[in-house]
């Protein structure tokens, strides 16, 4: 016998009713509402706000009604238009031009075309279209040459065209494969290249959202399924001037403390308070740097958060002072989850202080992870993210700086892996359902954890890590890749990941070396620490049950090895945050791809498996087992070998030989390197000695190149109020001669421990005859401290020691 149930409509699919979708249809009139560069496309069936915010970026919001909300996610930054706009009308369009672009407004259908002032198209969108639900979509012009970056943290290759992605932060512990579309953060940034010219568009819309560049032959489609279509087109026409304007929009980073930097080690989980001790005193003893350990969720009561297990870690803060002793930092993971315990002080405040999420009949939303039964902040309320950054007293009062944010995308035991959809957040006073909110709670939740932290430290600067995120969350935490495996086939996927992230405005990302699940080999761990040793965040973390994976886990071979790469590491370290400061300054990204450098390359646009550091060190691991050779790809120009010094012509690719000792690495001939003293952290500031490595100079005429280092204490917000050094050094060629110039910014508000300068010239592309106003020395001399110059024939190496000057100085050096 059936019942009703057999003839429910769902069976039956959509009535054309509900499958009919709306457009805003022919252009009736415009407005300039004078809300900045702020106009009104008043359209048959619904409108278009355009608000220019540049030259060169401007917002489209669709609405229908009256009224128009103009607020925007905490993704964006506040604007301030100051851009000039003039309007133009014809009998079949209507025009807004800026000094860089037109946008042009087609009356029939409001369809939207972007042009340079020459004429030439840049992107087409089609008429958004809606239906009852709310979902909204467009499709945008796709020519055929068209290649996609950006989307965030996404699996596969570097170029995106003939993919299809969803904006849903999910945790996805298994498996991580080119098929899955949504993973832990969501970046809702496209970036469109074409024919040399780039453009990006971002949607800001927190709620589940796709982008299908997949479906359609000529087109890609951009659709959210509820909320506001709310989009940023961001030109270029270069792909640095789009990530650049992106990060600009929607904020870069802070300096991170110099010690986050470092490398950093993890396991789920160090059990105990004496296997944590013994960790950190193993790391001295064996001389492999290292700055941070982690806690996994092992360390707490019961998985209570802001809490010590009493039995395992019975003395926190002795615990905390002998690893201050030794250099090393600890860094708790704190999930959002609170566990349902009227005993539990802090879920006690949070019902007592209404901080928790409901549903909109007053229920607690309650929900199964780590502690069992929990529930959740709202962190869309400013007053709930100010009493939980306030709870992280409870760390700072024991040292600690830096907190780990897991599980909250939000993550849940149950079917749908996350929060009900109909769960409300309060918003400050705009409330609205998780399913409009999803992909926020994440990046609330660290800007939450990094406001309490630089509340209470003291003018040091906080470290927060996170799993989840979206737009703008590089204003708050680093971001790791999540739970991936100790396969070989991760950890090439680790690179175009993080490129990609790089694109989309978050510089400070890294996965975790060696692989979380399933078991490492030595082999493996070899090989991901030297392309680990690179990414801009640096951690060696593996799940519960598998194999251990600490740098001396698999015997001396392996030891040494990853020994001697983390320790390059350290020595590049004065370059590497002279690159985390220009991301902090210009949004570019740390590690990049070869495309950000070359776009007029061909044989770049999807190229994955090498990058850059910076724009002058080609770094290409190898990530196949029993592998000893790996084809380079070389662009343009002279490279030098970083291990040989041999200079190789670019513009082709080469067989590297690669042994299990070496990763090959390339420095561009012209590039100036800062590298510092070897050290066991990076807090050590004993001996801030600089070496200036100068590749492949040239006495010839027309030669130069500059290099500016940024140094400041690496620990707090001083360099704001001008706590910070900034030394600019020059070479110059010509005529026989190379002149190096150097010289320190006038208000010097940082000083280093530093007495003497080095500089180095690897495979200079003259014959040494002397350097003027300094002695020939040994090398010996030199290490002991004297002022003078040396060479090395064997490896063609000059190297100059003089001392460190307050203002600067010159040497000329001559030619045989």
């Amino acid at each position: 016998m059936e019942g009703s149930v057999a003839i429910r409509p769902d069976k039956f699919g959509l009535s054309d009713e509900q499958a009919l979708r709306k457009h805003i249809g022919f252009f009736k009139t415009v407005e300039n509402i004078g809300v900045g560069n702020t106009y009104i496309c008043y359209g048959d069936k619904g409108n278009a706000a355009i608000v220019f915010l540049t030259d060169d970026v401007f917002r489209i919001k669709i609405y229908q009604g009256a009224d128009v909300d103009l607020s925007t996610t905490v993704g964006v930054l506040p604007q301030v238009s100051e851009v000039e706009v003039k309007t133009l009308e014809n009998e079949s369009q209507f025009i807004f031009a800026t000094t860089t672009i037109r946008l042009i407004v087609d009356k029939s259908n409001c369809s939207l075309s972007i042009e340079d002032h020459e004429g030439h198209l840049i992107a087409r969108q089609n008429p958004v279209g809606w239906n009852a639900r709310g979902e909204h979509s467009a499709d945008y012009d796709m020519p055929a040459e068209s290649h996609f970056y950006g989307f965030g943290e996404k699996t596969g290759f570097l170029d995106k065209r003939g993919e299809r992605y969803t904006n849903w932060n999910t945790d996805v512990y298994a498996p991580h494969v080119p098929e899955i579309e949504a993973i832990y953060q969501s970046i809702p940034l496209l970036i469109h290249m074409f024919e040399e010219r780039s453009y990006g568009l971002f949607l800001d819309n927190p709620g589940r959202s796709d982008f299908d560049m997949r479906s359609a032959e000529t087109t890609f489609s951009i659709s959210c399924a509820t909320g506001a279509y709310d989009i940023y087109f961001i030109n270029g026409p270069g792909l640095k001037d789009v990530v650049s304007r992106y990060t600009a929009l929607t904020g870069r980073i802070d300096l991170p403390p110099k010690w986050a930097i470092g490398y950093h080690q993890s396991r789920y989980s160090y059990m105990n308070q004496q296997e944590v001790l013994e960790l950190a005193r193993t790391f001295r003893t064996k001389q492999i740097p290292c700055d941070v350990i982690y806690l996994d969720i092992h360390y707490m009561d019961e998985y209570r958060v802001f809490t010590f297990d009493p039995v395992r870690f019975p003395d926190p803060e002795g615990m905390m002072e002998e690893l201050k002793s030794l250099g090393i930092r600890i860094i708790p993971i704190v999930d959002p989850g609170v566990k349902k315990d009227p005993k539990y002080t802090v879920y006690q405040e949070g019902v007592r202080e209404n901080h928790f999420i409901k549903k909109l009949e007053g229920d607690i939303f309650l929900g199964e992870v780590w502690p069992g039964i929990s529930a959740f902040p709202d962190f869309t309320e400013d007053r709930t993210s100010e009493w939980w950054g306030e709870q992280h007293r409870y760390y700072t009062e024991l040292g600690i700086q830096g907190i780990w944010n897991d599980m909250n995308e939000p993550a849940l035991f149950n079917e749908s892996k996350t929060m009900d959809l109909d769960a409300m957040h309060g918003n400050n006073g705009k409330p609205q359902t998780h399913e409009e909110l999803h992909n926020l709670y994440g990046m609330l939740m660290s800007k939450a954890t990094y406001e309490g932290l630089s509340r209470q430290l003291d003018g040091q600067r906080p470290f927060v890590l996170t799993r989840a995120g979206y737009a703008g969350i590089q204003r708050y935490a680093a971001v790791w890749t999540g739970d991936n495996r100790s396969f070989w086939e991760h950890m090439a996927l680790a690179m175009p990941m993080v490129l990609n992230m790089g694109l989309s405005g978050i510089p400070f990302a890294g996965p975790d070396i060696g692989g979380f699940g399933h078991n490492a080999t030595g082999e493996l761990l070899a090989r991901w620490t030297q392309m680990g040793a690179f990414f801009p965040y640096c951690r060696n973390h593996s799940a519960i049950g598998t194999i251990r994976q600490e740098p001396w886990s698999f015997g001396e071979k392996t030891e040494e090895i990853v020994r001697n790469y983390i320790g390059l590491r350290y020595r590049f370290m004065p370059h590497l945050y002279q690159l985390f400061r220009g991301a902090a300054t210009d949004g570019l990204p740390i590690v990049r791809p070869l495309l950000l450098e070359y776009p007029s390359d061909p044989n770049v646009t999807n190229l994955c498996d090498q990058f850059l550091l910076g724009e002058n060190i080609l770094i290409a691991p190898v990530y196949r087992p029993d592998t000893d050779h790996r084809s380079v790809y070389l662009p343009a120009g002279t490279w030098i070998d970083y291990w040989t010094g041999e200079a190789l012509v670019g513009g082709r690719p080469i067989l590297a030989h690669a042994p299990l000792e070496i990763m090959p690495m390339y420095i561009r001939a012209g590039a100036i390197i800062a590298e510092g003293p070897l050290k066991q952290s990076a807090d050590d500031a004993s001996d801030e000695s600089i070496t200036f490595h100068i590749y492949g100079a040239s006495a010839s005429t027309g030669f130069e190149s500059a290099y500016t280092l940024y140094e400041d204490d690496g620990v707090s917000f001083d360099y704001r109020q001008g706590g910070y050094s900034e030394l600019s050094l020059n070479v110059v060629g010509g005529a026989g001669t190379v002149e190096i110039q150097w010289r320190y910014n006038e208000a010097r508000g940082f000083k280093p421990e530093r007495k003497l300068l080095q500089f180095s010239f690897r495979r200079p592309d003259f014959t040494v005859g002397r350097v003027e106003g300094l002695q020939r020395l040994t090398a010996e001399q030199l290490v002991a401290g004297a002022e003078g110059w040396t060479h090395n024939p064997s490896t063609d190496e000059l190297l100059i020691q003089v001392s460190d000057q307050a203002v600067g100085d010159k040497l000329v050096v001559s030619t045989a």
